[in-house]
């Protein structure tokens, strides 16, 4: 690093640059536009970064080594070196034997972990049968209304071969529990089962609004999964907090990694108030973002993201267990920014954004097909999604490495600006009393929907360019394929939940719902309930209806 008189020396150079070489440039030809920013709500970008821009800082404080305090530069010593992140292609399609059609064409063409996509009425606790499932039967993800189901979708997957990612939130006690009972029933052993469950319900109140119960139980429930997976399932991550939906919600950078932080605090205060000791649950926890096109900025946010973590787990809650202070995390590239205008734009936005997530240290990735703004991506959309990480990982050098961008001035800046920033959000997170608190108040929302306003005020007045949209803009477009779920592929899901509910025996799938439901009016952990009517042939309705009729319904509007 540079003492004072280095930093100077560098300041009076810099000037006389400024004089002699840079200002009769700017006189004669001056630069594109005023201001240039980083991405929604970004950070001004200066001309130029100098040591001046990253000052007098100890080294080990503030960047360290990889796999060692404070994670500036990488949670693992070797990081990609020892080990690629995991491959996750997000995929669900609209039946179990479709999905398991897809999982095994992807892990075919090399991918390295499963996600699952669930449709809209699973996300809510709905079967398929359910009237407020009409219509969206199969339509975003697959429909999982039994264990039946789920054991389909892993037919000839060995549960102890995969790790399993599960995007599902207010249901993830039910689908787990399905996931754990499919282990059951293959004979592999629960320590063995690998993968992470989404869990993340403070989201959905601010972002996806795929909630089922109020705030309160929807903490207890999360908390006895974090109980729970502990003792019996303790190599599954329990939660992925997630900043990937707030920030395609409208969210700044530095807002997404605030709130996200926020979040997590908040299940880890929830967890100490029922007793749990932080480095017994703390190292199953994960984190979810997004990635999007500034590729400096998103590098920059996932250090500052792994720096703060590591400060608030040792300063807040005084955790001794170096992995409950690591942050892993999952990214994601940003759908948000796919375009149904040109979609071949969009291989190339999604390859800059899968880029900036390796380039950040993330663990593992999934890169959005082409055709998503349109529909459930294509079998050759997503063979391309796998195909850009592969080159990215064989081809690029990008993993060959740690921490490429290091020593950046203008990185390095940028990683304290968001830092800083995401801190300063944080403190009036705590003023307001909390993260729960704010989401109630309806603060964090508005201040993620004022920044998504004027960010599509900017797009509708050509102040922010997107390419094929508002500028570079062809009159024809080339006709593409789309996945459809036909109003067929609802039916055949609907008369399979009814043969399931006619040939299972009922009395023990009415005993295991009313267990349920006496333990949810009591304090036990509601998990080994859940697994026992699982095994009963219970549906993902049954089971939630169980816990509804106990803690009701969250309604939307104005407060929480």
């Amino acid at each position: 690093m540079f003492d004072a008189d280095d930093l100077a020396d560098i300041r009076s150079a810099k000037e006389e640059w400024e004089d002699e070489t840079l200002g009769p440039t700017l006189d004669r030809f001056g630069e594109r536009k005023e201001t240039f920013t980083t991405d929604t709500d970004g950070h001004e970008v200066d001309r130029l970064y100098t040591p001046n821009d990253v000052g007098e800082r100890g080294y080990d404080d503030e960047f360290g080594f990889p796999g060692e305090e404070p994670y500036t530069r990488g949670v693992y010593p070797t990081m990609y070196r020892g080990r690629l992140w995991t491959m996750r292609q997000y995929a669900g399609m609209g039946t179990a034997e479709e999905t398991n059609e897809r999982y095994r064409y992807l892990i075919d063409e090399g991918q390295t972990g499963l996600s699952m996509a669930f449709d809209l009425p699973t996300q809510m606790g709905y079967d398929s049968d359910d009237g407020m499932a009409a219509g969206e039967v199969g339509k975003s993800g697959v429909a999982i209304d039994s264990i039946h189901d789920m054991e389909t979708v892993f037919d000839g997957i060995s549960l102890d071969d995969v790790s399993t990612s599960m995007t599902i939130n207010a249901p993830a006690s039910i689908l787990l529990a399905m996931y754990i009972a499919v282990g059951d029933r293959q004979g592999v052993d629960r320590e063995q089962l690998r993968g992470t469950i989404q869990n993340d319900v403070l989201k959905e109140y601010v972002a996806r609004n795929t909630y089922i119960y109020p705030p309160e139980p929807s903490m207890r429930i999360i908390t006895d999964i974090f109980e729970f997976c502990a003792a019996e399932v303790p190599n599954f991550n329990t939660i992925s907090i997630s900043g990937y939906h707030i920030r395609e919600a409208g969210s700044s950078a530095a807002q997404e990694i605030a709130f996200t932080l926020g979040d997590g605090i908040e299940y880890v205060e929830r967890a100490l108030d029922a007793g749990l000791a932080v480095d017994e649950f703390a190292p199953q926890l994960s984190f979810f973002f997004a990635s999007y096109n500034n590729i400096f900025e998103e590098v920059a946010k996932f250090r500052a993201a792994r720096r703060m973590w590591a400060k608030i787990m040792e300063e807040r809650f005084d955790a001794e267990n170096l992995d409950s202070k690591k942050l892993k995390f999952h990214t994601q590239t940003a759908g948000s920014t796919l375009t149904a205008q040109q979609i071949d734009n969009n291989i190339v936005r999604v390859a800059y954004q899968a880029l900036a997530g390796v380039l950040g240290g993330t663990q593992s990735l999934h890169t959005n097909g082409k055709d998503e703004a349109l529909a459930l991506p294509t079998e050759e959309s997503v063979r391309t999604a796998l195909r850009t990480q592969q080159i990215l990982a064989h081809e690029s050098g990008a993993a060959d490495t740690i921490d490429p961008l290091a020593g950046s001035y203008y990185v390095e800046n940028l990683t304290d600006e968001l830092e800083q920033e995401a801190f300063d959000i944080l403190d009036s997170v705590d003023d307001r009393g909390g993260m729960l608190q704010a989401i109630e108040d309806q603060w964090v929302q508005r201040e993620v929907q004022d920044v998504a306003f004027e960010r599509q005020r900017e797009i509708d007045e050509g102040e922010r360019v997107i390419v094929g949209v508002n500028e570079y803009e062809v009159d024809e477009e080339a006709e593409v394929d789309i996945e459809e779920v036909t109003e067929e592929d609802q039916r055949r899901q609907r008369e399979r939940l009814q043969d399931v509910k006619d040939e299972r025996d009922d009395g023990p799938v009415e005993d295991a719902l009313a267990a349920l439901h006496d333990a949810a009016e009591g304090d036990d952990n509601l998990m080994p309930y859940i697994i026992d009517a699982v095994k009963a042939e219970a549906t993902t309705g049954e089971i939630a209806d169980a816990m509804r009729d106990v803690f009701g319904e969250h309604q939307g509007g104005a407060a929480l």
